[in-house]
């Protein structure tokens, strides 16, 4: 469902004030800006093509329900005592914020034929892919992202595999990554909540 205009930018403001609150790295506010000018569509892309969050405004959406999910699932006192998961507000920002930032400029709109609620054909508007940098998925954001600021390592891990064994990387390697750093994981469950459960399905 597509968000009307008041609740995108109800949305957006959302976004930058967790932003602003939160990250405070050197280079955060040079990586807001750009997110903010003429050369990103951060803030109106979709989050996929016709799958979780496939309207304008659908990555916001998609990243502001994994920042809250990754900081009700770090809450959670088996997370703080049994598995020592304690991260700063920063970096729980920093992964959950700007995780997809691979799929900024990464999404045009084109048209086809499709009959209307009267039965006539008429061009209606889609989503389609044009990766104009072919970089990866989860490596894409860690690459577009210290463009602008510096990644801890477990920042970095979380990132490149947020997407846990939905990715096309060997397993092992995914298993390994997941097991080494506890962020990845968490934020891989946060994202997995937010497309599969509160967005529909994922892409």
């Amino acid at each position: 469902m597509a968000l009307s205009p008041e609740t995108l930018q109800s949305k957006k403001d959302e976004f930058i004030r967790i932003y602003n609150e939160n990250i405070k790295r050197a280079g955060a506010d040079k990586l807001l800006s750009y997110l903010l000018s003429e050369k990103s569509d951060f803030f109106t892309c979709p989050a996929s093509t016709r799958y979780h969050g496939a309207y304008e405004g659908g990555l916001l959406e998609h990243s502001l329900n994994v920042y809250h999910n990754l900081k009700a699932y770090l809450a959670r006192e088996r997370c703080k005592e049994v598995y020592h998961m304690d991260y700063s507000d920063e970096s729980i920002a920093i992964c959950a914020l700007l995780h997809d930032l691979c799929k900024m400029n990464f999404y045009t709109v084109d048209y086809r034929n499709a009959k209307n609620a009267d039965g006539v054909w008429e061009k209606v508007p889609y989503f389609k892919v044009n990766d104009r940098l072919p970089y990866g998925h989860g490596e894409k954001s860690v690459f577009l992202i210290q463009f602008f600021m510096h990644l801890h390592t477990e920042e970095a891990m979380a990132i490149r595999w947020h997407m846990g064994f939905s990715g096309p990387e060997d397993a092992n390697t995914i298993g390994r990554a997941l097991e080494m750093y506890p962020l990845a994981f968490a934020l891989h469950v946060a994202d997995m909540e937010a497309s599969y459960f509160l967005e529909g399905s994922a892409e």
